[in-house]
C-alpha cells in the first residue's frame, strides 16, 4: 500500500525538483516555490517511511 503512494510522491518530488532547477536561472521566485513544494512532498515521503 505504502509502496505505490511513495513511488507516486517520489515521482512528484523529482519532477518539482527538476522544474525548480530549470527555473533557477529564469525566475528565482518560481524556482523557490517549486522547491518548497518538493520539500513538502519530501516530508510526506519521510512520514510514510516512518509508518512502514
Amino acid at each position: 500500500m505504502f509502496g505505490n503512494r511513495k513511488d507516486n510522491l517520489q515521482a512528484k518530488y523529482n519532477k518539482l525538483m527538476q522544474e525548480s532547477y530549470e527555473l533557477s536561472t529564469v525566475n528565482r521566485k518560481k524556482s523557490d516555490e517549486k522547491r518548497a513544494e518538493a520539500e513538502e512532498i519530501g516530508r510526506q515521503i519521510d512520514e510514510l517511511e516512518k509508518q512502514a
